[in-house]
């Protein structure tokens, strides 16, 4: 039983977090949700107003085409990511003990690269002076270099590039506690690893693979310089619409308005993967 001198002691410390929440969070989202009402004048920024015209925005072509492009580059590499990344951690957990750990340390070397160095290593690797075009021709496959950036395809590499450890690290620990009787007795019954990989594993890894999915989606719906060093303008994602409107088109009205758009639709994505992650008896 938690005594009275041990809930004073724990007030302080729950102050501390709720404070950095209020300071950190808290009140920049609600002056940019302030913002997002105001109205823009041209030539003077803007001034202060409660007019919905900013959101009605949302119903018109142009910020329809940029969240279809953002929706589906995300999509694209969240799917594109797990795919890849759920084989290799399933393979990665039955390697010993010291494989692991190296692997793993080296993953978690990747996340500590900035997006500007990965933006601009994956272009100069993509690139025709510099890159792995050369290697092509060299071997003869091409008959000479090529540019392989700017592209939407340049831009889902970087995309998946970036997502992948993410999804690694979310789908270790679950695999990792997997019973290693399951695949053993579906083997025992006559199927094949792969049948057992594809009948067993993956229906009762489910709810981690759906969670993964929204949190590589959701990391990804942020990107912000990958679009502009590996796509083209056309493919340009929310993020860099968000700043454009702000610095370049002196629209931040607008500008808050998105960016609380998408903020709101990243916490309740990010809300249903801790759903998931859930026990079944726990969910209301």
């Amino acid at each position: 039983m938690t005594t009275p001198s041990h809930r004073l002691s724990a007030r302080p410390l729950a102050i501390y977090p709720a404070a950095m929440l209020l300071v950190f969070f808290l009140i920049p989202f609600g002056i940019m949700v302030v913002v997002s009402f105001f109205h823009r004048v041209e030539g003077a920024f803007f001034e202060p107003a409660f007019e919905f015209a900013n959101y009605a925005r949302f119903l018109s072509p142009f910020f329809g085409k940029i969240l279809a492009t953002s929706i589906g580059l995300s999509a694209a590499a969240a799917v594109i990511g797990v795919v890849v990344a759920f084989p290799f951690t399933y393979f990665l957990t039955t390697m010993p003990r010291r494989q692991q750990t190296v692997i793993l340390v080296f993953l978690l070397s990747v996340l500590s690269l900035s997006e500007v160095i990965i933006g601009f290593a994956w272009s100069t690797l993509l690139s025709r002076t510099a890159g792995v075009s050369n290697l092509l021709v060299w071997i003869g496959i091409l008959d000479g270099p090529q540019a392989y950036t700017p592209s939407l395809t340049a831009l889902l590499l970087g995309l998946c590039y970036l997502g992948f450890p993410y999804a690694v690290l979310v789908i270790y620990p679950a695999l990792s506690r997997l019973d290693p009787e399951l695949p053993e007795a579906a083997r025992m019954s006559g199927a094949s690893p792969v049948a057992a990989f594809f009948n067993v594993i993956i229906p009762v890894m489910r709810n981690t693979i759906v969670g993964t999915l929204i949190l590589v989606f959701v990391f990804t719906l942020g990107a912000y310089l990958l679009p502009q060093v590996l796509g083209r303008p056309q493919h340009w994602t929310l993020s860099v619409h968000i700043t454009d409107q702000a610095i370049f088109q002196s629209n931040l009205p607008f500008s808050a308005a998105m960016a609380v758009f998408l903020l709101l639709v990243s916490l309740a994505l990010v809300g249903i993967t801790m759903l998931l992650s859930q026990p079944k008896g726990q969910r209301s």
